[in-house]
């Protein structure tokens, strides 16, 4: 059963990487703009690129910013911890 399963992931990660196809994420007036102006030497590719970047990387920015608060709020502070002579029962 546990052959089966490995076997089962194993053509599932092979089907997906093999099956690969090219994508387009712009619409065709973008991605028509952004060639002809790169080819005559314009930036406004790099700006596109940048703005992915960025809305890329604002929600990972605000979860981590929700976890630091998260972990500020919470945590805990200057907890004695009294066992004396008690035993540790571990299991």
């Amino acid at each position: 059963m546990k052959y089966l399963r490995i076997l089962a992931v194993l053509i599932v990660l092979s089907t997906s990487v093999l099956s690969v196809q090219q994508v387009k994420a712009q619409c065709a007036v973008c991605t028509t703009n952004i060639e002809t102006n790169t080819a005559n030497g314009g930036k406004q590719g790099n700006g596109l690129n940048h703005g992915i970047m960025y809305l890329l990387a604002a929600p990972y920015l605000a979860i981590a910013v929700i976890g630091v608060i998260w972990y500020k709020k919470y945590r805990r502070k200057n907890v004695p911890i009294k066992m004396g002579a008690e035993r540790l029962n571990l299991n």
